[in-house]
């Protein structure tokens, strides 16, 4: 498939887990490509890919990465929206600078690297923006408050963003992936009393019974994120095994 053949696109959280993955989709498929990261020192630059140091919790840092990527390939047409990071606990166990801390990568990050590539996207024929959201943000899922809040948010913005930037012909949806077999899961899981009994109650919550790979992701990324889906606009796209949409029998033992 070609169907990113000479689009430039900016994922942030490119440099591991989802975010790489959207990335090796993306350049198979014709994109070139600009890598935000904290940390791209493990992303190598080609032709077809520029990775670049980028806080998206700092304005400064995120406007000057936007610009080095049009800079270098001449526009810009899709943003994914992929960094994030996670948090634990109930109400009560953040204290208030940790929901601010939380809520500006997960929520803010979006709206400044969107903002940032607004103008280009608005010159673009194949605009597109996929924000990473959740199914904590559609299910109630236990020691997630702060997490699911801000993924909560990343959904309504998607459709607030999709209806305000549809006379500009720029399509905005989100995937929303169950528990990913990602670098950040398998840290969580490291620090569990019991990593084994962890992983296999995440594996049994999800109906197939097996966490969601990077892959998996990012193919949903893709196709929200194709020219070849210029009808999808406003959608929130589940990647979870069937977690948000079926009840399944329990399995027999």
């Amino acid at each position: 498939m070609n169907d990113f053949q000479g689009l430039v696109a900016i994922v942030t959280g490119g440099a591991s887990g989802i975010g790489a993955a959207v990335v090796d989709v993306l350049t198979s498929r014709g994109a070139l490509v600009g890598v935000l990261d904290l940390d791209s020192a493990a992303v190598a630059q080609s032709e077809f890919v520029l990775p670049l140091v980028c806080d998206v919790g700092d304005d400064t840092s995120v406007t000057a990465a936007v610009a080095a990527v049009a800079e270098r390939f001449g526009g810009i047409d899709i943003v994914v929206n992929n960094a994030g990071i996670g948090a634990q606990g109930d109400v009560a166990s953040d204290d208030d600078d940790e929901w601010h801390r939380v809520w500006d990568v997960n929520v803010l990050g979006i709206v400044r690297v969107t903002r940032a590539a607004l103008p280009l996207l608005r010159v673009s024929s194949a605009a597109a923006v996929v924000n990473t959201g959740s199914v904590a943000a559609t299910q109630g899922l236990p020691q997630r408050a702060l997490y699911s809040a801000t993924k909560g948010a990343v959904h309504s913005l998607t459709r607030a963003m999709a209806v305000d930037h549809l006379a500009d012909g720029i399509r905005v949806n989100a995937v929303a992936p169950g528990t990913a077999d990602t670098p950040w899961v398998s840290r969580l899981l490291e620090g569990a009393d019991d990593p084994a009994a962890e992983r296999a109650a995440l594996n049994a919550r999800q109906p197939h019974g097996r966490l969601v790979s990077a892959q998996e992701v990012a193919g949903a990324v893709a196709y929200l994120a194709s020219p070849r889906s210029g009808s999808t606009n406003g959608v929130c796209l589940a990647v979870d095994g069937g977690m948000d949409n079926i009840v399944p029998r329990p399995r027999a033992t």
